[in-house]
This record gives structure tokens, sequence and C-alpha cells, in this order.
């Protein structure tokens, strides 16, 4: 071969090339009022009870879509509170049920016929128990992109973050968030909500000079 000759190397094209890095974006209470009412009005009672559970329980998205109905419900009453063991870290977390969830749940439940031992997400796909990550991932991108927000800028963890922010902004108590989250480590929230800049972008937008 001679010298001049130049040897091509393939490229790989990176994994995040044209993408938007970093956390996504919590929901912020006038989008979660907009994907309620927009759900409630469509009759959408599968995906209302799915929203409004995602926003309660502040799962991860893998613990929110394998929820059965035993989880949330005491008999044939939907419960206050429920705990759930999270796949991730192998240890329990406790989250409140509000009226308008249980609301919903109550509906999805009547209008389906849902057993204790079914899962309350189930799936259409033949072989797969209940609806995956994925598949949730792109129903809340379509909950966000009905409403006129970037779906580039929202994911499953937008669910996770968002009631979990509006307790923080309203009440700066940490640990609580923490616990809520099922975080072992107060640092894992801090950087999970990213307070401290949005704390320091806070700052400077009060400085008016």
């Amino acid at each position: 071969m001679s010298a001049n000759t130049l040897t091509l190397v393939p490229t790989h094209r990176p994994w995040n090339k044209g993408k938007i890095i970093g956390q996504k974006a919590p929901l912020k209470p006038k989008d979660i009022w907009s994907i309620r009412v927009r759900l409630q009005m469509q009759d959408r009672v599968k995906e209302l009870a799915l929203f409004n559970l995602g926003f309660d329980s502040k799962l991860r998205g893998c613990d929110l879509v394998s929820l059965h109905v035993r989880d949330v419900c005491h008999g044939n009453q939907i419960a206050n509170r429920a705990i759930v063991m999270q796949k991730k870290t192998h240890r329990p977390v406790q989250f409140e049920i509000t009226p308008t969830t249980r609301e919903s749940v109550e509906a999805l439940i009547r209008q389906t016929g849902l057993q204790p031992d079914d899962y309350l997400s189930p799936s259409r796909i033949h072989g797969s128990p209940h609806i995956g990550t994925r598949q949730y991932a792109r129903i809340l991108h379509g909950w966000v992109k009905e409403i006129g927000l970037d779906t580039t800028a929202y994911g499953t963890h937008s669910m996770r973050r968002s009631k979990a922010s509006m307790i923080y902004k309203k009440t700066k108590n940490l640990r609580a968030v923490q616990i809520l989250l099922g975080h072992t480590k107060l640092e894992s929230t801090v950087r999970y909500l990213g307070i401290e800049v949005d704390d320091a972008l806070e700052l400077a937008e009060q400085l008016d000079v």
C-alpha cells in the first residue's frame, strides 16, 4: 500500500448526538392541571389513573408500571397511603394517595373490572403482564406534547421529580423529600432535584442591577 494512501477508519455516531443531555425538567403545577383536565374531559380513565399515581407516588417508572391493585387498595377501598418495595434499591418507600388520585383509580378499577392481583396498568401485548417503561415514556411524551411543551425536555423522571420539587420549594425540607423519594443518601436527593443549581439561579434572578 502506498505511503500516501489514506486508511479509512469507520466512524461511530455518538449516542447523544442531537439529544439534550441532563436531568429532565419537572412539570409545573399549571402543567399538572392542564394534563389532568385534558384527560378528564376526554374520559381517558386509564391514562388519568396512571398520571395521577405517577405524580402522587414519585416512583421510578419501573415501579409505577408494576403496581398491583392490591398495592393501593385495602379491601374494596383505595388506601390513603401505600408502601412498595423499590426494584432499584430493594428498600420500601411510602407515598400518599390524594383524593383526586383515589377517585381516578376507583374509576379505573370500576370500568375495567380489575381484581386485587391484577396490574393497574396491564399491557395489551401478549406475554407482557403490564406496560413497560418505554411505553410509559411514550404515553408521557404524548401528554407533554398535547399541552404544547417540548417533549425532549421531559421524561419519566419528570413525573418522579414534579411533586418532590414542589414540596421542596414550599418547605425547603430536604430530609422529607429524601424520604419520599426513597433515597439512601441526602446527597443523592440534592443532585436529583438539582437544588444547588436552582437555588443559585433564583438568587441570580433576584439581583437587579
